[in-house]
C-alpha cells in the first residue's frame, strides 16, 4: 500500500478530524481513510430510482406554471 504524508494541517481542521475519529472509534489515520474514500468513490445511481424521484417532483409541482412572463415579473419585483 501508499503512503502520505500529510504537511501544514491547520488546526481547526485538525482538531476537527481527531473529534470525528473519536466520534466513530477510528484512529485519525483511519479516519482520514475513510473520508478519502468516501470522496473518491463513485456511487451508481438507479435510474429508476432517479425516475421515480423526478415524477414525484414534478406531480408535486405540476400546480406551479412557470413561463417567460412569471420569471419576467419575479426580476422585477425585486428591482426599484
Amino acid at each position: 500500500m501508499a503512503t502520505i504524508t500529510l504537511k501544514n494541517i491547520p488546526d481547526p481542521t485538525y482538531k476537527t478530524l481527531k473529534q470525528l475519529a473519536a466520534e466513530h472509534h477510528r484512529s485519525i489515520n483511519s479516519e482520514v481513510i475513510y473520508l478519502i474514500e468516501k470522496a473518491t468513490k463513485s456511487t451508481k445511481i438507479d435510474p429508476n430510482q432517479h425516475l421515480l424521484a423526478a415524477r414525484r417532483f414534478r406531480e408535486k409541482t405540476k400546480k406551479y406554471i412557470i413561463n417567460d412572463m412569471t420569471l419576467t415579473e419575479a426580476k422585477n419585483e425585486a428591482r426599484p
